[in-house]
């Protein structure tokens, strides 16, 4: 028999409180965290018994062009919801909303019928007029809430700069992707009383909360100019053949993006959804998102280096037999015979690769590199666009004599579109690199100065603008010459790589080029064509003329002043081609030199077997003309 005395009776009621104070602890605390950290959540939740949620889209953010030309603007629509349990007359409802919507009756049926979901979202995109008949039609358990859809007042043109915009109001691609948040708007929301089935409570409360709307971009971007490049890089797209052509204009003070555009493209208006493949491949904005081996429009970028650093000047001549040793490895120029002696400005007419070779030895590699970074070579623009590419360009701690040789002619590298003309703008406008930009306003306020820094003195880019109007005037660029006015640039021309080795007859030609008005640098164009195939890839024939017309288009647009004493090269005389089939490469190149044009030499065989143009075409003087050997 066990005796129970005062101390354990005290042990006791000491343990029973300890348990009891445990417990209302932690009740204190469970009560505590579900009135004060979880109370809101909580009272969220049994909101959403008692209450049935309309969304109410938020209004996109108008885009305007740098005029102020509306490019996407939303309209009004609406969306249909049903919910089943407040659907008294299911058959008539459904017969009456696959009338007027369009829709399948037996499936509008089945979903007023539904006992598994309390909500269905019948259609959306509604307009005024169809919406105004549900209206009308009084129908229980259907209701509308505000929508919009986006409409593109020019269609095809800035496609691939606006991007594409869900129906859910989502931007997707391009700029209604980038500025997406600034676009979209907060949505807003009607909640009304509902019963536990959803159906409404008569006399209950409802709350509405405004969708506030998103804010408006003006571009940078002039659809009059976008409408012009995009009009002749179709029509280039279509003359040669070509897997693709793309340009880009850029104003040159500002760092604004004037137009962008790669063929093939498509209209906003009729997207190509059911068409995956096509979609992707026609939306893509080439310009920005794309690398390319830049070819000999990339000799800008040495001959700015060389000048700024006191590597070369004006008085400089060079030797050109048609390639240069480097380290034991021969390295041709283009014309495989040999340009002789020349000055630098014959050099850079000529865009004879030995020149440029030489001068990217005497930089060497570091001070060369050093420029390459300061111009912001390899390196990302910063443009507001999403998926731009920094460019390729070989770890300047393995750089061999014979890789910077290759890059100073343009090979070994690969530059992008973006950050390139961005570049270039600046070493022939002020000296100041700038950020690029497609939108200069959100809203009402302006985004600021996009300078980043000085990459050249005034006086280099004095001297490299005079050398660049000489290659359209008297060189390979007079193609791209525009009477009245002042034109400077550089052709290129790289070969394709596949699987690490040279791709066989495909190419990408380009011209780089840019118009001065009153003497002072306005309009950059970079325009490259993707694989011509009709059987000439030269960046003076192929791709100069386009920009030419490009600028001839703008000038005339923008009503710039026509300098009589600018005639670019574009004299009217005109010459028929003498017939230099079966001659001898050194024997028809003076022939055609004498005769006055610029002659281009395609091959290393000792004599032509055909030219471009053809033999009797008449074109004018001082025109390129390519010798097939």
């Amino acid at each position: 028999m066990r005796l129970y005395t005062a101390t354990s009776e005290k042990r006791r009621l000491c343990a029973f409180f300890c348990v009891a104070m445990a417990i209302v602890v932690v009740l204190s605390g469970r009560l505590l965290w579900l009135q004060i950290l979880t109370g809101q959540a909580l009272q969220v939740r049994a909101a959403e018994q008692w209450y049935r949620d309309l969304p109410l889209m938020a209004e996109r953010g108008t885009i305007y062009d740098r005029n102020g030309l509306v490019l996407a603007s939303s309209s009004l629509t609406y969306s249909v919801y049903l919910r089943p349990v407040a659907v008294k007359e299911k058959e008539k409802t459904a017969e009456t909303l696959a009338q007027i919507l369009g829709l399948s009756y037996e499936r509008v049926l089945q979903k007023a019928t539904s006992s598994t979901v309390s909500e269905w979202l019948i259609k959306m995109q509604v307009d005024k007029a169809t919406a105004l008949k549900l209206v009308d039609a009084n129908l229980d358990g259907v209701y509308l809430s505000q929508t919009y859809e986006r409409s593109y007042p020019i269609g095809s043109v800035g496609a691939q700069v606006l991007g594409i915009v869900s129906v859910d109001n989502h931007g997707q691609e391009g700029l209604e992707s980038y500025y997406d948040e600034v676009l979209r708007g907060i949505d807003g929301r009607i909640a009304t009383q509902s019963d536990l089935r959803g159906i409404k409570i008569q006399d209950g409360v409802e709350y509405y909360v405004p969708a506030v709307a998103g804010q408006d971009l003006k571009l940078n971007l002039d659809a009059g100019i976008q409408n012009i490049v995009q009009n002749v890089i179709s029509r280039a797209h279509v003359e040669h053949q070509a897997k693709s052509v793309a340009a880009i204009v850029y104003d040159i003070s500002t760092g604004g993006v004037v137009a962008s555009a790669s063929a093939p493209f498509y209209d906003l208006n009729e997207q190509p959804r059911d068409d995956v493949a096509t979609l992707l491949t026609q939306i893509k904005n080439s310009p920005i998102i794309n690398v390319l081996e830049p070819g000999s429009t990339f000799k800008i970028i040495t001959l700015a280096a060389a000048l700024e650093e006191g590597v070369v000047s004006l008085d400089d001549r060079f030797a050109c037999s048609g390639s240069r040793t480097i380290a034991g490895e021969r390295i041709k120029c283009w014309k495989t015979k040999g340009h002789g002696t020349q000055t630098l400005a014959e050099g850079v007419n000529n865009s004879c690769n030995c020149v440029f070779m030489d001068l990217a030895l005497r930089l060497g590699v570091e001070r060369y590199y050093s420029y390459l970074n300061k111009f912001g070579i390899g390196q990302k623009s910063g443009v507001d666009f999403h998926g731009e590419p920094s460019g390729l360009l070989l770890n300047q701690q393995r750089v061999r004599e014979v890789d910077l040789a290759r890059i100073g002619f343009g090979q070994a590298i690969a530059v992008s579109p973006i950050q390139f003309i961005a570049t270039v703008s600046a070493l022939v406008g002020d000296g100041m690199l700038r950020t690029p930009r497609f939108v200069q306003q959100i809203g009402q306020q302006d985004l600021g100065s996009n300078i980043k820094q000085r990459v050249v003195s005034a006086e280099t880019g004095k001297i490299l603008s005079q050398l660049l109007y000489g290659v359209v005037n008297q060189g390979s660029g007079k193609k791209a010459a525009v009477a009245g006015y002042q034109i400077g640039g550089k052709t290129g021309t790289a070969q394709k790589y596949a699987d690490g080795h040279i791709a066989a007859g495909k190419y990408v030609s380009s011209f780089l080029g840019y118009m001065s008005v009153s003497g002072v640098p306005r309009y950059a164009c970079y325009l490259y064509v993707d694989e011509p195939s009709t059987g000439v890839y030269y960046g003076s024939i192929v791709a100069a003329p386009y920009v030419g017309e490009i600028f001839k288009a703008i000038a005339t647009y923008q009503k710039f002043p026509f300098d009589s004493n600018f005639d670019n090269g574009t004299a009217t005389v005109q010459i028929a081609v003498p017939a230099v089939t079966n001659m001898t490469v050194e024997a028809a190149v003076a022939l055609l030199e004498k005769t006055g044009f610029f002659v281009e030499v395609a091959g290393d065989g000792d004599h032509v077997t055909g030219s471009f143009p053809v033999e009797d075409t008449v074109i004018k003087k001082g025109e390129p003309v390519v010798l097939f050997t």
